[in-house]
């Protein structure tokens, strides 16, 4: 579920000051948007119910000045805890046109426990962010990196994908941004693949687009990609992600949409029977 990351690098206009650059106007979403996911994993060739995530979106403030707040929780079962325990909390802070504020993903999975964090920070058209990753024992890694481009965390691309327009992309166009992952900042890649109608597991089909997040790995003398999750997002105004698909180091995991609440638009994707 972390990435929920959906378009980016917002193409990197040119303008005098990198927080107007990291700034987009919210066009999808408003105050008390709650979403729910049923959990899915492969195990042994069959599809488990592995447990449940929920998205929600809230007006805050944030070093007293007005912002939104996006809570991302994915809980496995307990059948499923037996196998891999996961209890994964992502919490995110913008401002009020969505420029990255503060991060943090609190991870249990397995028998591994850690807390990644991220402050952002826009001086003289250059974006800064501080990480920290704390260990169960109390150790912890920092580090420090700066960009001329906007950089992003997994959930702050959300927020400002979902008001992008994705009219003018073309099948098979590469989007590439920087994101702090916890320990370090990383080049990331989004190709758009078109539309496809999914059925969510609240028996209803969405007209949806495809995004596939990508890494690349060294194979010989070239780079292979490999897919690292599918993004079907709600083809209208909300962009609501509708289902994920996971290509995990351990298997593969699904997430669906089961329910949605407070979206600020109706949902006309839905594909009449």
């Amino acid at each position: 579920m972390a990435a929920l990351l959906l378009v980016c690098a917002i193409c990197a206009v040119p303008v005098g000051s990198l927080r107007a650059q990291c700034t987009v106007e919210n066009k999808a979403f408003k105050s008390g948007e709650h979403v729910m996911y049923d959990l899915y994993f492969n195990w042994k060739f069959i599809w488990v119910k592995a447990g449940l995530a929920s998205l929600t979106t809230n007006a805050t403030t944030y070093h007293r000045k007005p912002a939104f707040r996006f809570n991302l929780l994915s809980v496995s079962s307990k059948r499923v805890d037996f196998f891999f325990k996961m209890r994964d909390t992502l919490t995110c802070y913008v401002g009020e046109r969505l420029e990255p504020l503060y991060f943090r993903k609190g991870a249990e999975e397995g028998k591994r426990y850690t807390v990644d964090e991220a402050w952002f920070d826009y001086k003289d058209g250059v974006s800064y962010v501080n990480q920290r990753r704390t260990w169960r024992d109390g150790h912890a890694d920092t580090m420090s990196y700066n960009d001329s481009r906007c950089i992003y965390d997994m959930l702050s691309i959300l927020a400002q994908a979902r008001s992008w327009d994705p009219k003018d992309y073309k099948v098979g166009q590469k989007i590439n941004f920087p994101m702090a992952t916890g320990r370090r900042v990383e080049e990331q890649t989004l190709i758009y693949r078109g539309k496809e109608n999914v059925k969510a597991n609240n028996d209803t089909t969405y007209r949806c687009l495809v995004f596939s997040f990508v890494e690349y790995v060294q194979d010989g003398n070239k780079k292979k990609e490999n897919e690292v999750i599918t993004f079907f997002i709600s083809d209208d105004l909300n962009h609501l992600p509708i289902r994920l698909d996971l290509y995990l180091n351990f298997g593969s995991a699904k997430a669906f949409l089961t329910s949605v609440r407070g979206n600020r638009y109706p949902l006309t994707c839905i594909v009449e029977d």
